[in-house]
């Protein structure tokens, strides 16, 4: 079966079309529903890949028409599910099993609306519990770099591929949103870019930095001309073939700038789109003009991005936790009264003690107060992101689907 996502897939058969109350004839009027609707057609083929895997796991148990599907047969879905394993020997994440159950919930539901069936089987289905995960790798700004140079800027190809990852770096823009963009979009006089119908079906203008345009033209300039077949319709990174990128080519561009690195450190469009929102929150940006540049509707979906800096939660750790490494020559109070009670008293022929140093004139000023508030507000955040799921990650690489 082919990978979700792949443009040479072909729709799975849902069944015999004949029979006005079997899979093969509710399961496309549920999609042409949807587009009536405007759902956007990757929603719309996301749930025709998923119906399609249970629609065939109910076929191969002689079950052709939604109306023979019960709760309990859901159910039996959900633990086959839960216990299937991909030909690595792997099971399949929850993420993953959520978004197979997703489309199967929305299907009855419609179908019980439309009274296709008596009732709703899963109404009442307990979804999986979804884990709440932070991004597995965000670079640092050296680290981008050394990716960014990767790529062989004396082919012409390279300069292609330059200008892409330039353009995920610098703006964060989804992978399909990139595939997307046209010569138009882009204003370099104004240093911005337009995001056309990106997820949600929502344009948003964003800034793009000033490397990365420069690449661009570099690449408009050079290297696009020979790409370009005609008629040419405008679309800014053209394949190899001359034909607009898919979102798994570019997966597999960027994933293998990535392995090439060799910083220990794996990830491909989405990594970059993780490093901008947090290198831009360590640069002292407000986290809601990172929710601007990433199209999110909700600010704590940008906290799932914008990884909160490290260096700030250190930075706290160290002023305030008392278990600190003492300098040479430096003793800690408790340790001073327990060596103060080992030593034997002094003998009255003893030479007294000679009077403590003065300070010199010029030891340091003492250390200026901590603002413990900003402090605690950073530490409160990256508490409210590590409560936060990385849902967006999943859907942009799904795992490969059953067979």
């Amino acid at each position: 079966m082919p990978k979700k996502g792949d443009k040479n897939a072909h729709p799975q058969p849902f069944g015999n079309p004949s029979d006005p109350q079997g899979f093969g004839t509710l399961c496309p009027a549920f999609l042409e529903w949807m587009r009536i609707k405007n759902y956007s057609e990757n929603t719309i083929a996301g749930r025709q890949h998923y119906l399609g895997a249970f629609v065939s796991w109910c076929q191969d148990r002689g079950i052709t028409q939604p109306a023979e599907v019960t709760k309990a047969l859901l159910e039996r879905y959900q633990r086959w599910l839960y216990h299937y394993r991909k030909e690595n020997g792997k099971a399949l994440t929850f993420s993953s099993q959520f978004a197979h159950l997703v489309p199967v919930r929305a299907f009855f539901k419609w179908c019980a609306k439309k009274n296709h069936t008596l009732y709703n089987p899963a109404g009442e289905l307990d979804m999986p519990k979804l884990e709440k995960r932070l991004p597995k790798h965000v670079l640092t700004a050296s680290e981008a770099d050394r990716v960014l140079n990767q790529a062989n800027v004396a082919d012409s190809l390279g300069v292609r591929d330059r200008a892409i990852l330039e353009t995920f770096y610098s703006s964060g823009i989804r992978r399909l949103e990139l595939s997307n963009l046209k010569l138009y979009d882009l204003d370099v006089e104004r240093g911005t870019m337009m995001v056309r119908m990106g997820k949600g079906k929502k344009d948003r203008m964003i800034p793009i930095g000033e490397r990365a345009l420069a690449w661009i033209d570099r690449y408009i300039t050079e290297v696009r001309p020979t790409l370009a077949r005609q008629p040419d319709e405008g679309v800014l990174f053209l394949s190899n073939q001359g034909e607009t990128f898919s979102p798994n080519r570019l997966t597999q561009l960027v994933r293998e700038y990535v392995a090439a690195a060799d910083i220990g450190k794996s990830g491909s469009c989405h990594l970059f789109r993780h490093t901008m929102a947090t290198l831009m929150l360590e640069g002292g940006a407000d986290i809601r003009f990172i929710q601007q540049m990433l199209g999110h509707v909700k600010l704590d979906t940008t906290q799932i991005y914008a990884q909160v800096s490290i260096r700030k939660l250190k930075e706290i750790h160290t002023l305030t936790h008392p278990a600190k490494l003492d300098k040479p020559g430096k003793e800690k109070p408790e340790e001073a009264q327990e060596l103060q009670a080992a030593t034997p008293p002094a003998s009255p022929d003893a030479a007294p003690p000679s009077p403590p140093e003065s300070p010199s004139p010029e030891s340091p000023p003492p250390a200026a107060p901590v603002d413990l508030q900003t402090a605690y507000e950073h530490a409160d955040a990256r508490q409210r992101l590590m409560d936060a799921l990385d849902a967006e990650a999943e859907e942009e690489d799904q795992e490969e689907p059953l067979e």
